[in-house]
């Protein structure tokens, strides 16, 4: 149906399913819809900041200062498996970070853009706990 042009409205509670069948999704809360949009456009409205997180070939603790200072107009914290999280307001540009472990001989393994979730999403607009909606959810089929 939808193919041919028909709309087709889901009702769930479970935000995964409808990121998985929605082209759009809209969040109602009290009967009002209070965000509408495709799962891009949620999520681009809710990242207030870009994340990155690398996988090094070392301990990160241990060039803890010189990074910080090396990037000091940005967030960093170290993980005990080998990763740093780089937070910022502007989008990070890898190449900085690459150059800088590799002029130090550190290998970098893996660099993740981290998104929120739209369940993060959702509780960010709404104000609603995800795990709140659903007892209630389950409360009133009672």
């Amino acid at each position: 149906l939808n193919d041919r042009g028909t709309t087709i409205f889901l009702t769930t509670h479970y935000i995964e399913e409808a990121e998985r069948l929605c082209d759009r999704i809209g969040f109602i809360v009290g009967g009002k819809v209070v965000k509408i949009g495709t799962v891009s456009e949620l999520m681009k409205d809710a990242q207030k900041e870009s994340i990155v997180e690398l996988t090094l070939g070392k301990d990160p603790s241990e060039f803890k200062t010189e990074v910080s200072e090396e990037f000091s107009d940005m967030s960093i914290s170290m993980r005990p498996d080998n990763t740093i999280r780089i937070a910022s307001r502007e989008p990070i540009k890898l190449m900085p970070f690459m150059s800088f472990f590799s002029s130090r001989g550190i290998d970098v393994y893996e660099a993740k853009i981290i998104q929120p979730s739209l369940e993060e999403v959702f509780v960010e607009v709404t104000g609603i706990e995800v795990d709140r909606m659903k007892k209630e959810k389950e409360g009133k089929k009672r």
